[in-house]
């Protein structure tokens, strides 16, 4: 894709696709906390897959085109491991809150800089190293768990970023031999079919009104990686990716009005010093790239 360089339609367009995939958060915990997650994932790979097919029979070469690939076996564990990241984070979101599962889960970039080094052989330089052990003490302090009884269900955020990390890291290695149009379809592809081979077991009949929260969910899903595609294509990723932040924003706003939940000092103070720890490592990125 050619990209225009236009910083402030860039982080406008991220903003933008923050609201959405915040909304998208709030009705998967809505719908996960009535039916099976499996379930709610499947449908929503559904309309995932056919999104980027018809992305793919639009581009340059068409279907052939996207489906070319040098690495199918890393492709399918890209998108096996996508699949099963969404299926950890929407059931903790019905168990743990949106506000404490994203407060945690934003640590993912500290968690892709950590392990850059051992997967992808980059060099990780002491002031990002200190970023790193930052962004922990920042996670701890959300956990509390020296106060009280530790939450046995906060770790499930914790697996979360931590697949979606890895995720990225192989994303990045896919990168290197295959364009970022072939990586989108086999991602959509990929765990549409992990995904139905799953779901299919756990299918439940969905009352009306639900029908249509779920025609939101897939529609927010498709709108959330449109405005991404769009994103990028106006700006450099530096610039735009500090303002994917306002994700926990947008979340903590929808899960104090819709569901109730309360925002503890803890979450806030530690999500601070995770928040900063990440965007000092984007910063160290942005001048050393």
């Amino acid at each position: 894709m050619t990209q225009q360089n236009n910083s402030r339609a860039g982080i406008a367009l991220m903003i933008a696709a923050t609201i959405v995939f915040a909304l998208q958060d709030g009705v998967s915990r809505h719908l996960a906390g009535t039916y099976n997650t499996y379930m709610v994932v499947m449908i929503r790979y559904w309309f995932f897959a056919a999104f980027v097919i018809a992305l793919a029979a639009r581009a340059p070469g068409g279907l052939k085109a996207a489906t070319q690939t040098s690495q199918p076996g890393l492709q399918i564990l890209r998108g096996v491991l996508l699949a099963g990241e969404i299926c950890v984070a929407v059931y903790g979101f019905t168990v743990l809150g949106l506000i404490d599962s994203m407060a945690v889960f934003i640590c993912y970039p500290l968690l892709v800089a950590a392990l850059s080094g051992p997967v992808l052989g980059e060099k990780v330089g002491w002031r990002r190293w200190a970023a790193i052990g930052v962004g922990c003490i920042g996670v701890l302090i959300i956990l509390e768990p020296g106060v009280g009884v530790f939450n046995p269900w906060a770790i499930i955020p914790l697996i979360s970023a931590l697949m979606f990390a890895i995720y990225g890291l192989l994303t990045r290695y896919v990168a290197r031999r295959d364009s970022s149009a072939t990586s989108f379809f086999w991602t959509g592809i990929v765990g549409a079919v992990a995904m139905t081979a799953v779901g299919m077991w756990f299918w439940e009949p969905m009352a009306r009104p639900d029908w249509l929260w779920m025609a939101l969910l897939c529609v927010s899903g498709v709108l959330g990686h449109w405005l991404l595609i769009k994103c990028y294509e106006m700006a450099e990723a530096s610039a735009v990716q500090p303002f994917a932040y306002f994700h926990l924003v947008w979340s903590a706003i929808l899960g104090i009005s819709i569901f109730g939940e309360t925002l503890r000092p803890a979450v806030v103070i530690g999500a601070a010093l995770v928040v900063a720890a990440g965007l000092f490592t984007l910063w160290r990125e942005r001048r050393q790239g």
